[in-house]
């Protein structure tokens, strides 16, 4: 186990609170004595790393790395366990590599808030006007009733409603009754788990190119009206192909020019090469006590190229890399002397951009704000202003908190990912110890 530790800034008390939902964690320290311990003290992440290291000699995971990092300054990195269960190569910042699931459509998000800001496409604007495909579009009377049983769209879909799932789409993983067959019928599956069959899971068979996945989606109706209803959907994949019509460039490349390339991320890939085949994590099902491997890293699906970049998913890479994305995002578009995108244009992405006549009742970000690709902070106790992260299927989970200065990211390969609550518990974990060595401090300063 390695812990690094690190300086920080001083932290804003109310955020930080909300984000633990507790208020009587620090008994009654003083802001100013919060301000002065998270200056001067270097949180050693005690409870983190307690939780880590009893994940992995509890067999639970075979490896968990966390990286937690201020500002621009190198991250703590916290980690236990090696690639494979039992083996002998541990886990590391710069060489493991992560699938990344969902945490991908942030990166897709972003790319396409860079669009926006070159004035090749509008927030607002109808996304038929790019993909002819969602013209006209039908809307299903009974979200989980017959795909011929449908009223027309009462408005269009647009590009703010791809970036913060409320354009009405669906999602194989979620969607339930004759549209998810339908789905799953048209190959509309993005997302690889395994070379090998998996009982209960069906994979489908994917569309073998994304022009195709897009006329299919199309002729497909929409589960909800656009705008109505917050519905986790395979709304990146579309954005994808915005990104591709409007660049000229298939996302994989764009992101290679405009993102990964400038913020170095060199080892994030959506096909692994094969001599970094040694470098990656096995992956998962937790199953009746013991651990599954349902993708061994030497002979993973992710050693072969997808149909196409996804945008909601594919992405396979170090947490360091994913720790230079969220770094930018901190630094509201810049890294080092890149500036890969203007600070409005990062703080818009970071933004809760939720159509106003969206319904979240019952859905994962309840009493939350959602921007592109990500939770937003809408400076509630729910909802701490200034973060904006999102998580991935295999256990990862990744966020940065603008208003306290600090990023972090959880890394593990499980599935599916509430099998622990790891992911929905990092940023508990994290801010738990922050301010439980700012609670210490306060006890022991005059």
């Amino acid at each position: 186990m390695k812990v690094t530790p690190l300086n920080g800034p001083a932290f804003d008390r109310r955020s930080v609170l909300g984000a633990l939902g507790v208020t009587a964690l620090l008994g009654g320290q003083s802001t100013a004595a919060l301000a002065r311990t998270m200056v001067q003290n270097r949180p050693t992440f005690s409870g983190l790393t307690r939780i880590i290291n009893d994940y992995v000699e509890q067999k639970k995971v075979a490896g968990m790395l966390a990286a937690i990092g201020y500002r621009n300054e190198a991250p703590t990195v916290i980690s236990a366990g090696t690639l494979t269960l039992g083996g002998e190569k541990p886990v590391g910042l710069n060489d493991t590599l992560w699938r990344m699931y969902s945490q991908t459509k942030p990166v897709t998000g972003m790319a396409t808030m860079m669009l926006i800001e070159d004035g090749d496409i509008d927030l607002d604007q109808p996304v038929s006007e790019i993909l002819p495909a969602f013209k006209d579009m039908q809307v299903l009377v009974d979200p989980e009733g017959p795909v011929e049983n449908t009223v027309a769209a009462k408005g269009s879909v647009t590009i703010r409603q791809l970036q913060t799932h409320t354009a009405g789409l669906g999602y194989t993983i979620v969607s339930k009754g004759p549209i998810q067959k339908a789905y799953l019928k048209a190959g509309l599956t993005p997302g690889r788990v395994s070379r090998n069959p998996i009982p209960g899971v069906d994979p489908g068979s994917p569309t073998p190119d994304l022009a195709t996945f897009i006329e299919r989606l199309g002729e497909l109706p929409l589960v909800y009206q656009p705008g109505s209803k917050w519905s986790y959907s395979l709304s990146h994949d579309v954005l994808s192909a915005v990104i591709e019509k409007v660049s000229g460039k298939p996302l994989d490349q764009f992101l290679q020019e405009r993102m990964f390339g400038p913020l170095g991320m060199n080892d994030t890939f959506y096909k692994v090469p094969a001599d970094r085949a040694g470098d990656l994590a096995d992956n998962y099902a937790p199953f009746a006590g013991s651990l599954i491997p349902i993708d061994p890293g030497a002979t993973s699906i992710y050693l072969d190229a997808p149909a196409f970049a996804f945008g909601s998913t594919g992405l396979v890479g170090t947490a360091a890399d994913y720790d230079k994305f969220l770094q930018m995002l901190l630094g509201f578009g810049r890294f080092g002397d890149e500036q890969v995108m203007k600070p409005e244009t990062a703080r818009l992405g970071m933004s809760n951009l939720l159509p106003e006549t969206a319904d979240l009742s019952g859905t994962w970000v309840a009493k939350q704000g959602f921007g592109a690709g990500g939770r937003a902070g809408l400076g509630t106790e729910a909802s701490p202003a200034g973060t904006f992260g999102w998580g991935g299927a295999a256990g990862t989970s990744a966020f940065v908190d603008t208003k306290n200065g600090f990023r972090a990211g959880g890394y593990t390969q499980y599935i599916p990912s509430n099998s622990y609550p790891f992911q929905s518990d990092f940023p508990k974990y994290v801010y738990a110890d922050l301010l439980g060595a700012a609670a210490v401090e306060g006890k022991t300063s005059p």
